[in-house]
């Protein structure tokens, strides 16, 4: 279980993410430069009480031409092995010192929460209180494929609004692919009309006030044909 502190971080997971936003490929440039807005989220719990996992949502912009970006994060006390591509950033947390912070598509502990959430296996908990589900984030169960005992990344690949994280289902005769939306779109409920085995959706805040409800993830079948598993 993830406890929640009350305290600060320097800098702050904004700024962090003020900087790190204008990297990435999907990331919309704003005429006046990212100004990231906390607009909502979710956690997950790491089983093993060593990595903090949360799927913020920010907005950039103001207005109707305001963006909402998802950014799955995990915080970690000491650097990932392999990861330095990932990293967003260091911080200084009030309680427990420094973190680094990664883009947590490419951390095998969050990839491996996100499928637990999709089989049913994890419950989404509140970004800001300890031991408490967030009845907001809605998941559809990922169908039948694998043995549903876990998931192992294989690779990510970024598309031109959204990342996939291709893995292999314990017990699963083939690949599966988790769709993270970095560029969210108010689309309810989302239906299953893409063809997903599984989805997550959730809320998120407009800057005008209102709220906005699109989906989060998806679970797919890797396309035919895709058999080899390669770092």
């Amino acid at each position: 279980m993830a406890v929640i502190h009350r305290t600060t971080m320097q800098p702050g997971k904004t700024e962090l993410l003020a900087a790190w936003l204008p990297t990435r490929p999907w990331y919309a440039a704003g005429a006046d430069g990212p100004r990231p807005v906390r607009a909502g989220g979710f956690r997950l719990d790491d089983p093993e009480g060593e990595v903090g996992i949360e799927f913020m949502v920010v907005t950039d912009g103001t207005g109707p031409d305001a963006v909402a970006y998802q950014v799955p994060l995990t915080y970690r006390a000491d650097p990932l092995a392999g990861a330095e591509h990932a990293l967003v950033g260091t911080a200084e947390h009030g309680v427990l010192g420094k973190r680094w912070v990664y883009d947590g598509v490419h951390d095998p502990v969050l990839v491996e929460r996100l499928h637990a959430l999709l089989a049913g296996r994890a419950e989404p908990q509140a970004q800001t209180a300890t031991d408490t589900p967030d009845p907001t984030v809605a998941v559809s169960p990922l169908a039948p494929g694998g043995t549903g005992a876990g998931a192992e990344p294989v690779r990510v690949e970024e598309g031109p609004d959204h990342t996939d994280v291709v893995v292999r289902e314990s017990g699963a005769p083939a690949p599966l692919v988790l769709r993270v939306r970095r560029v969210l779109r108010a689309d309810g409920d989302g239906g299953t009309a893409d063809g997903a085995r599984g989805r997550v959706t959730g809320a998120w805040q407009r800057p005008d006030g209102t709220t906005a409800r699109g989906t989060y993830a998806t679970a797919l079948t890797a396309a035919a044909g895709l058999t080899e598993f390669t770092a």
